[in-house]
């Protein structure tokens, strides 16, 4: 799994549709998620820090965790089918480990209000994100080749600790 943090609300170009940009902590992978408006405002409001006069169902959830000493250990987002993905609360209520099924959209909202991490399995990353920096990549790609071009056979078999078998 890898840690994950909201880079912000984007507007698709064609559809006009609101998406969640999630980047790793080295902001070289974005994974953007479709999602509602009414998810993305909720998250915006929880990003710039926005506390309403009335919970709204986000912050309801939250007042019920902090209420009922729940913890929200993590939100996972852990599979991609059909376009659509699926995510978990993993909770801690009391002892008691649970995980309970969300839209990815509400765990990210309920998360930045308890400030909890998101996580993604690299299936989904490799799967949906997109490359933020080309660059880098292509670099640590030419650096990796090189260093292997520099090895002998013998020298590749020595570091990975195999041992010569008679």
């Amino acid at each position: 799994m890898i840690e994950m943090k909201v880079a912000g609300i984007v507007l698709d170009a064609a559809s006009r549709s609101p998406m969640i940009l999630l980047k790793d902590s080295s902001e070289r992978r974005a994974l953007p998620i479709f999602i509602g408006h009414d998810q993305a405002d909720a998250i915006i409001k929880a990003l710039e820090g926005h506390r309403p006069s009335r919970p709204l169902t986000h912050d309801l959830v939250t007042n019920i965790f902090n209420d009922c000493n729940i913890k929200l250990e993590r939100i996972i987002i852990h599979s991609l089918t059909d376009d659509i993905f699926y995510a978990v609360l993993c909770i801690d209520c009391k002892g008691i480990k649970k995980e309970i099924d969300c839209r990815p959209s509400d765990a990210v909202a309920i998360a930045l209000r308890t400030d909890s991490p998101i996580w993604v399995l690299e299936e989904v990353i490799a799967d949906a994100s997109i490359p933020v920096d080309r660059d880098a990549d292509n670099a640590e790609r030419e650096a990796f080749r090189a260093f292997i071009s520099s090895l002998s056979p013998e020298q590749l078999i020595k570091k990975g600790g195999y041992k010569e078998q008679h």
